[in-house]
């Protein structure tokens, strides 16, 4: 049995509008043990002192892409599944150093990458995938080029493990099928157009009402959910009519279209630092022209949607969706979200309400007795001052995931 008591800190959760001084915190193997105000006693664990020290939950990203290595995704054509798991085991391993220690990867991802973290073969954040997203003909997750014909193969090839073309009932029912018979946590869609994919229009409707209505209800027969690609108002509210639970970017919905995700108890997950990040770099990475001019349209709406959806009363996520190179810029979603959001949104964002997406909220993104032992203990007063996040090589001193701590600042 391995017990690590941190002693003496400041701990914060969602529950709590303040760090709350003052605290012990016992951790026995992967769970937290006991919460208290009062000194734990305990005859052997190894003491942690967290004076001027914060104890906050483990992050949470709800939008990644662990194995899109490339900025241009049609470059994963010519990248083996050998190649494209060794790259993924260091996207990995940054996250986790990074302070999250769960992710949902919304295409790529699979059983073998969930697997091999859960085993400690590869090092990183736990991970809810979705396996490949179901794309239409001619959808955002159709990546062939103008002058191709029938979807090719691409057994051998990182970008095979993105996306499935599947058209008409029939097709998606099978696709989400062969999703979930192969482990995945959630289903990915795209219902409109999308930057990385240079011949959709943004404002495109993908997918059918019969076709979606298919795919969320194979999803709900295996007691999950569907998460979808979406910008406009359009797409957005023939999702949430559909059953969709989590609306990922939305960046251009309006008023009507908050109000309809909050009638239907649907979740807004916001992406904006992918934006920043590919308007600053996207070009010297790679990023097609084509992309680029849809990318000015999309990037300053994405404050304005948070916004409206605050105000309707739709839970607001966060998620990052960076590729290749930019996926070093995933603290920096800390950033561009408080343009727009408190501090203490941003961070209830990044914990309570990613656990509640992931269907894990008694467990994940939260200091409490019996909660998974996912804990970050910060340098200093995260609610405070924010950035303390964005530089994680110093301010985060210890770093923990279930119940193991991969970074000790603090220490043996």
């Amino acid at each position: 049995m391995t017990n690590i008591l941190f002693h003496d800190v400041k701990i914060w959760d969602a529950s709590r509008q303040e760090p709350e001084p003052g605290m012990h915190v016992l951790i026995e193997n992967d769970r937290i043990k006991e919460v208290s105000d009062l000194p734990i006693s305990i005859s052997e664990a190894q003491l942690i002192d967290g004076t001027n020290k914060t104890l906050m939950p483990g992050l949470i990203d709800a939008h990644c892409h662990v194995t899109m290595t490339e900025v241009n995704i049609r470059q994963l054509e010519d990248e083996p599944l050998t190649l494209m798991t060794a790259e993924a085991s260091q996207v990995l391993r940054g996250m986790l150093m990074r302070g999250f220690t769960s992710i949902r990867d919304l295409a790529g991802a699979d059983w073998g990458i969930a697997e091999a973290v859960e085993r400690k073969l590869l090092v990183g954040p736990r991970v809810f995938f979705a396996g490949r997203a179901l794309t239409q003909t001619g959808g955002h997750g159709d990546f062939r080029r103008r002058t191709q014909g029938l979807e090719p193969c691409g057994c051998g090839n990182a970008l095979s493990h993105s996306a499935v073309i599947a058209d008409g009932v029939a097709e998606v029912r099978r696709a989400a099928r062969e999703e979930l018979r192969k482990g995945a946590t959630q289903i990915k869609v795209m219902v409109s157009g999308g930057v990385a994919s240079p011949y959709d229009p943004i404002d495109n409707k993908q997918y059918s009402t019969e076709e979606l209505k298919a795919i969320v209800e194979e999803a709900s027969s295996w007691n999950t959910y569907v998460a979808a690609h979406s910008y406009t108002p359009r797409s957005s509210q023939h999702a949430v009519e559909c059953g969709v639970r989590t609306i990922e970017h939305g960046n251009l919905i309006d008023a009507e279209t908050a109000s309809s995700m909050a009638k239907h108890d649907a979740f807004l997950v916001p992406t904006l630092i992918t934006y920043d990040a590919m308007d600053r770099n996207g070009a010297a990475l790679g990023l097609p022209t084509a992309s680029i001019h849809k990318l000015q349209r999309v990037k300053s709406e994405g404050f304005n949607a948070i916004e409206l959806c605050r105000q309707a009363g739709v839970k607001v996520g966060f998620g990052t969706d960076l590729l290749g190179a930019l996926q070093s810029e995933q603290s920096e979603g800390f950033r561009t979200q408080s343009e727009v959001d408190s501090n203490r949104d941003v961070l209830v964002s990044a914990t309570a309400v990613n656990a509640e997406i992931l269907n894990r909220e008694d467990d994940l993104g939260l200091i409490a007795a019996g909660a998974k032992a996912d804990v970050l203990l910060v340098g200093g007063d995260p609610l405070a001052n924010l950035s303390l996040l964005a530089n994680p090589d110093e301010n985060l001193l210890v770093i923990m995931k279930d119940g193991e701590i991969y970074k000790n600042m603090e220490g043996d």
